[in-house]
């Protein structure tokens, strides 16, 4: 890949011509952008993510959905749905899936609102210790200091 840029030439008085930039710049400026905190920050997160979800895909699965088919008789969610033909091969509409997929969201939005508030929290109290304290009050100035040095001149003789 090549990329084209203006470039002025030091051969004549400002003139410009189209030079070819060869993809070495285009690779050193991908370099940099992976190298800034954001995108780190993002992969991180992107990855904790995925592992997350697997515990949360867990606890739904094996936890909670059974104390919820218990109190309703026994219900499987992941069983329930509508065929949408006759046979093996007919579709499924299967609403039980999106209940837990339902489920799935609330609980991570519950937890990601949580750890919201957390942080939120710690930034709160950092910001308060990083408050500087009231200031004390200033004593006179040298205005005010020869001032009264002046006045008490003057009373003495």
């Amino acid at each position: 890949m090549f990329r084209y840029v203006y470039a002025q030439l030091r051969s004549g008085p400002k003139t410009c011509a189209l030079v070819t930039v060869c993809g070495e710049k285009m690779i050193q400026e991908f370099k940099d952008f992976i190298a800034k905190g954001n995108v780190m920050d993002m992969a991180v997160g992107i990855i904790i993510g995925a592992a997350f979800t697997a515990i949360v895909t867990s606890l739904v699965d094996d936890l909670i959905n059974p104390i919820i088919g218990l109190f309703m008789g026994g219900v499987d969610f992941s069983a329930m749905g509508i065929a949408l033909g006759e046979g093996e091969g007919a579709g499924v509409f299967a609403y039980g899936n999106f209940i837990m997929a339902l489920i799935n969201f609330l609980i991570i939005a519950w937890v990601v609102f949580l750890l919201v508030k957390a942080v939120n929290r710690v930034k709160d109290a950092a910001a308060e210790e990083e408050e500087p304290a009231p200031e004390e009050p200033k004593g006179p100035t040298a205005e005010e200091l020869l001032a009264e040095i002046r006045d008490s001149l003057k009373a003495q003789s």
